[in-house]
């Protein structure tokens, strides 16, 4: 029986030669990068790049402006990336929180070690475990595997068991099995969710042309291998 390295390691260089380099995370600054993972909540990231687009045209995407702006006209820009109510609230608190504590400079928050940085993040409203994982590992270029749902699908399917359905559990899966590589991480979350979102579909997957058909529980039960 393979080590859980070799078989998640098989994974990863399995998705990678069927879909290739995801070049993560899209943004040119870490605002940016911040502010999306925000938007991300609940949304397909083509609504999130509407938004972004729309918060570019108005330049706002800098944290003194979405400290300032108002939350009628912030929540309009960001409206494609729905529940834009509450992330109007949580993009405009992480805003606050970097001037009351850090004087306004996103790297002097980002530059801290990564324990005391995710800590600071959970502290802040609107920003749960895989939000602050995403601005870890994505904006500081720290080395912590995000977990979603999307990943969570492919390893409930190929039959990887989890204890539990704690984000944590799923994490330590990752990180006591793999090199805490920031490119690594970086590259295996994006993959698993072009993969999931392109190939393991929640309703109708496409198990025959998965490039893990051959070592999925779930991809065995429904197609001729």
């Amino acid at each position: 029986m393979k080590s859980l390295n070799t078989f998640l390691t098989d994974i990863y260089r399995r998705l990678l030669n069927h879909h290739g380099h995801q070049y993560w995370w899209p943004g040119e600054s870490d605002v940016e990068i911040v502010v999306g993972a925000i938007l991300t909540q609940g949304a397909n990231w083509e609504a999130v790049s509407k938004s972004i687009n729309l918060l570019k045209q108005n330049n706002l995407l800098n944290l003194e402006s979405l400290r300032n702006v108002g939350d009628k006209q912030l929540a309009e820009l960001i409206k494609a990336s729905i529940y834009f109510n509450q992330k109007t609230k949580k993009i405009k608190a992480f805003a606050h929180h970097v001037f009351e504590k850090h004087n306004g400079d996103i790297n002097n928050l980002l530059t801290q070690d990564k324990d005391s940085l995710r800590m600071e993040l959970l502290s802040i409203y609107g920003i749960g475990e895989e939000t602050a994982d995403d601005i870890v590992l994505y904006s500081a270029q720290k080395p912590v595997f995000v977990i979603d749902n999307y990943t969570k699908r492919i390893l409930n399917r190929i039959g990887i068991s989890v204890e539990n359905e704690r984000y944590q559990t799923y994490q330590k899966l990752f990180m006591d099995n793999l090199d805490e590589d920031v490119s690594l991480f970086n590259e295996y979350h994006a993959l698993l969710d072009e993969h999931a979102a392109t190939i393991c579909t929640k309703s109708n997957p496409f198990c025959e042309k998965c490039c893990l058909n051959d070592i999925c529980l779930f991809g065995i039960k429904n197609i001729d291998i």
